[in-house]
């Protein structure tokens, strides 16, 4: 039976490549020393067949993943913009990571690292307790920033325009507690600036509060530590004090103490040009998330 198995394999082969893994190997031949690749040698690098190969360059020179000069390809904006966000991010979490494990021995209670994505929060790093599976969140997952505390540590001190964004995909309950109104969702954000901290009280999941502070100097936010408990709004207020003092730790084990401004620009602006190290991160990045 085996040996009928191992024919029976031997004769149909690997599967074919998905269109997906294609464009992983066509972006794979530009890792390399040589910046520009014509048609013919991304066809030699990848293996993929040259009609193949033509039409998923052209798709992704129109995605800004790729440029073209003439013949030539190369690394696009958005392969550079990306690069550059995955080392923040890395960096970020390298920084917090110690001081995250420390909150949790503090509180014993679940601790995330959050950035915003558009209207969205994405956990960076979670370090479960007791509660681990009472918390619904994964690294990588995403949340609403409206209903979040994480969002709305970030969104109170980012730049109005994406305040504005979050209110225009609408501000949907997730449960009765849920802030739906704009008015609403503003005079929260505004009292946010005034305590330095923020409140999900049970507005994300019934049953589930949370207390965040942003990572910021004397500018805009580019991150936010959380504590989240099952045990109400009062037993989060209490652990706000220990958030706090978490994210200024953060704060200061990314810039120092001497570089309180740096938060007023963006999080791709907060990376040097992008070098070669940079395009060595970014393509370490891009095998390690498998997004292809």
């Amino acid at each position: 039976m085996l040996d009928q198995f191992m024919e029976q394999v031997a004769e149909t082969g690997p599967a074919p490549l998905s269109l997906l893994e294609k464009a992983a190997k066509v972006l794979g031949a530009f890792e390399g020393p040589q910046p520009r690749l014509s048609l013919t040698e991304v066809v030699r690098r990848s293996g993929i067949p040259r009609s193949s190969a033509h039409r998923i360059l052209d798709q992704l020179v129109q995605l800004r993943w790729l440029d073209r000069e003439g013949r030539d390809y190369r690394m696009g904006m958005r392969m550079l913009e990306l690069g550059a966000l995955a080392s923040h991010h890395n960096r970020l979490r390298r920084a917090a990571l110690p001081l995250l494990h420390a909150l949790h021995e503090q509180t014993g209670r679940v601790v995330h690292l959050s950035v915003l994505d558009g209207a969205e929060v994405v956990f960076l790093e979670r370090i479960g307790g007791s509660e681990a599976t009472t918390v619904p969140s994964r690294v990588g997952g995403r949340m609403p920033a409206y209903c979040t505390a994480a969002g709305k540590a970030i969104l109170a001190f980012s730049d109005p325009a994406a305040v504005e964004h979050v209110l225009a995909q609408g501000l949907r309950p997730r449960t009765a507690r849920t802030l739906i109104r704009p008015l609403a969702l503003r005079s929260e954000l505004a009292a946010v600036r005034e305590r330095g901290v923020a409140h999900d009280r049970e507005e994300s999941f019934r049953g589930i509060s949370c207390v965040a502070a942003p990572l910021r100097g004397a500018g805009r936010a580019v991150a936010a530590v959380s504590v989240s408990s099952g045990r109400g709004d009062r037993d989060t207020a209490r652990l706000a004090p220990a958030v706090l003092a978490c994210a200024r730790s953060v704060w200061r084990e990314l810039y120092g103490p001497g570089r309180p401004g740096r938060a007023a620009a963006p999080a791709r602006d907060l990376e040097p040009a992008v070098s070669a190290q940079a395009m060595d991160n970014m393509m370490g990045w891009l095998r390690f998330s498998e997004w292809m």
